[in-house]
């Protein structure tokens, strides 16, 4: 996810804890810990990324591809990496270490705060197409979930409404209301949001608000928690009915292959989803044809719900526009190469096999390679590398003991 949800899932987690526990014995120590779980709610659901600064160990694309949401998306590194926070925090911060030094509740909330900000930071990365391998160093596969856009504004509104809500200032409270609404209308506009997207947004944004201040009438004492949990509720639920889409999404694509060609094999089909839209989806899929010894790529669009969301009716903005007289599915391309020439690259090419260790989408012509969950066959995105100009380079180090995404293709363990 990109670091303006993550921020803002941190901040809400760190408010719901904070609302959650009893409160502080003086007003002072509970402003303090108030400010400190926000802190480290906020901290730690960014921290994983550090490892940005890791990614000048190699060459580009390698070094973001394989050092980004590398060890520092594990969970065995989390540990560590909770232990260096809080002991930040100690060192750098004495009003919060003298709380924490007198008070079991900021202790345990603050831990509490931290934990779950790395495992959340961990989980929502895996959400999306761009994949993790959390469990490293006991098992290096990546993890796929392909149901949430890498930018998803329905966890700015979820948790950002009652957070902007919380604000003490009626100045501060409406700018950053005016903002959250704002930039979901500016995206719309932009062609990455549908309008039914963004009446559902402001809808939630509208529920929340609704709770919020029904709950400040009726208990004082809520300090907008039950905002809060409703933003959270409404986030676990959205992410279920993506699941449920990306589903249907994954059989409609099988379906569509086995017609076009039962011949090939099936071995993958990255979804990649719409901001905020569960029936929109563009895809990439991976196939083999033994009679060919080829595999092959299909790139296309799909609706879940072409009766309500043709696919022609998807947004421009994420994926292009769709074109054909399908409702329910178009293709925008596709690409064939030999088994036995991947399997060349790879044995012979030391930075083309590091490359192989992230590309679950390999697509291959005569000098680049490129990964095409991110951009139409045939052209280039952050991953492409010149893998025939590096032929004669010394081989790339430290590679990361990543698995290769298609070992399906490589024959590799």
């Amino acid at each position: 996810m990109d670091n303006l949800t993550h921020s803002v899932v941190g901040l809400g987690i760190g408010a719901l804890i904070d609302r959650s526990v009893p409160p502080e014995a003086t007003p002072d120590a509970q402003r303090t810990r108030t400010r400190l779980l926000l802190t480290l709610g906020c901290l730690a659901s960014n921290f994983p990324d550090l490892d940005l600064v890791l990614t000048k160990l190699l060459e580009a694309p390698l070094g973001y591809l394989l050092h980004h949401r590398g060890h520092t998306h594990t969970l065995l590194a989390a540990l560590g990496e909770v232990a260096l926070l809080l002991g930040l925090v100690w060192l750098l911060w004495p009003a919060a270490r003298g709380l924490l030094r007198t008070s079991p509740r900021a202790r345990f909330s603050a831990v509490l705060t931290a934990c779950v900000g790395m495992v959340l930071h961990i989980s929502m990365d895996a959400l999306n197409v761009y994949g993790v391998h959390p469990f490293w160093p006991f098992d290096a596969r990546w993890y796929y979930g392909d149901l949430i856009f890498i930018v998803e504004p329905v966890f700015w509104i979820a948790f950002g409404i009652p957070l902007a809500l919380m604000a003490r200032r009626p100045i501060r409270r409406g700018l950053l209301l005016a903002l959250l609404i704002g930039v979901s209308v500016a995206v719309t506009f932009a062609g990455f949001l549908q309008w039914g997207s963004l009446a559902g947004l402001l809808a939630l944004a509208g529920f929340l608000a609704w709770i919020a201040r029904w709950r400040a009438r009726r208990a004082g004492g809520d300090r907008g928690r039950t905002a809060l949990a409703a933003g959270l509720a409404a986030a676990l639920a959205f992410v279920l009915v993506q699941a449920a889409a990306m589903h249907t999404a994954r059989d409609t694509v099988a379906a569509a292959i086995a017609r076009l060609d039962p011949g090939e094999r099936l071995l993958d089909t990255a979804l990649s989803a719409y901001p905020a839209n569960p029936l929109c989806w563009s895809f990439v899929t991976v196939a083999t044809d033994a009679a060919h010894g080829s595999y092959h790529l299909r790139r296309g669009q799909l609706s879940v719900a072409p009766g309500i969301t043709p696919v022609a009716s998807c947004p421009a903005g994420i994926a292009g526009r769709a074109a054909g007289d399908d409702a329910q599915l178009a293709w925008q391309g596709d690409a064939r190469d030999s088994l036995a020439r991947l399997h060349d690259l790879q044995q012979n090419n030391c930075h083309f096999n590091a490359w192989m260790r992230f590309a679950r989408a390999p697509a291959i012509d005569g000098t680049t390679a490129t990964d095409a969950r991110w951009s139409p066959l045939g052209s280039a995105n952050f991953s492409t590398m010149d893998y025939a100009s590096l032929a004669d380079m010394p081989c790339p180090r430290p590679v990361p003991d990543w698995g290769y995404p298609r070992a399906d293709l490589l024959r590799q363990p």
